[in-house]
């Protein structure tokens, strides 16, 4: 059996990925990394406590564990990018630069140059050879855990070289296997908010890296419904913290987010969940970036527009210069510039772009 370096989060399922490596005969080496430091000994960042569950696991089953600090390249490759789309009025994924530049490009090096055959992390997806000798990236088989959408800029060097021993298990088969050994961390919680940054006031983080501007909340025609914050603090589609009541138009439908005009700094609300303005048939999306290492054909396929959302169908037209555009058959809610298209062909992720 082969080494393999395990990325050791602290978590449940980077746990028991380690333990089935090691059950199956491989030679597993566990890396913590620790990827942000600007305040990590405040009530949001977990590293302290996430380090120490790492350690715990790692010694309970009886694998090395070293520690890699890789904030600088996290700041400079994934933090600057996330300032400057929120600065330019766009809601970008953090989550998704950090894969491809962090997890699977310093911690993948890292894990090489340990003298790792493969990496492996506690990704709920699954890679599979294609007859042509490509590596393919596939869902996992829990629908509710896919992470594929977050994945989908890995190339065809990092999708090869990485395992994913948890694209064939449940969540809960997961949790039943960690309680089955008696993981110290059997029974944490998942880690939800910003890569490595956690779950915090956002706005009160935003604040701290970016000038606040407000400016006025207007309706499509001009009219003056309340002042915004500040236009890097709403996202397309976005309802709650408006400050605006349906009672101010009498129809009693709610508010949401339509546009920003970045020009006159103007946030553009409209009314009604299904207003035309938040309804788009179609998108054009830039910096593509191919599973396979080239733009599949063009054609039917399905893709989503964010994470939490059924697949949409569409059809797939190449633009050329890293660029796309996907018709959809129905059109689809809050598209929102910044955010990542995904494309699908079954279970097959093909990759995506950024949405314009």
């Amino acid at each position: 059996m082969s080494k393999i370096v395990v990325g050791l989060s602290g978590g449940v399922d980077s746990s028991v990925t380690a333990h089935l490596l090691k059950a199956q005969g491989h030679e597993v080496h566990g890396v913590f990394m620790q990827n942000w430091e600007d305040d990590n000994n405040d009530e949001y960042c977990s590293i302290k406590e996430d380090s120490m569950d790492a350690i715990a696991v790692a010694d309970l089953l009886g694998i090395d564990i070293e520690l890699v600090n890789f904030a600088s390249e996290y700041k400079d490759r994934v933090f600057a990018y996330f300032l400057a789309e929120y600065q330019a009025g766009r809601t970008p994924n953090p989550d998704i630069l950090c894969n491809s530049e962090i997890k699977f490009k310093c911690f993948l090096d890292y894990a090489i140059a340990l003298g790792g055959a493969k990496m492996a992390t506690g990704h709920y997806c699954g890679n599979r050879v294609r007859p042509d000798g490509r590596t393919e990236l596939i869902r996992a088989k829990d629908q509710s855990k896919d992470q594929t959408y977050f994945l989908y800029r890995l190339s065809q060097a990092q999708v090869s070289q990485a395992v994913f021993p948890l694209g064939g298990l449940l969540k809960s088969e997961v949790r039943t296997i960690a309680e089955q050994i008696q993981l110290p961390n059997a029974k944490k919680k998942d880690s939800t908010g910003i890569c490595f940054i956690g779950e915090r006031p956002f706005r009160e983080f935003l604040n701290r890296y970016l000038p606040t501007k407000p400016g006025r909340m207007v309706t499509p025609e001009g009219r003056v419904m309340g002042e915004h914050m500040g236009l890097m603090f709403y996202t397309l589609g976005q309802r709650q913290g408006l400050g605006i009541g349906g009672d101010k138009s009498g129809s009693g439908e709610p508010w949401f987010v339509a546009a920003k005009d970045m020009a006159s700094n103007e946030l553009i609300v409209v009314q009604g969940h299904d207003h035309p303005l938040l309804l788009k048939s179609t998108l054009v999306a830039q910096d593509c970036s191919w599973i396979l290492g080239e733009a599949p054909a063009p054609g039917r396929y399905t893709a989503k527009t964010r994470y939490r959302q059924q697949d949409a169908a569409c059809e797939l037209v190449d633009l050329g210069e890293g660029r796309c555009e996907l018709k959809f058959t129905d059109p689809q809610w809050a598209v929102t510039p910044g955010q990542s298209m995904v494309l699908y062909d079954g279970e097959a992720c093909l990759g995506g772009g950024i949405i314009l």
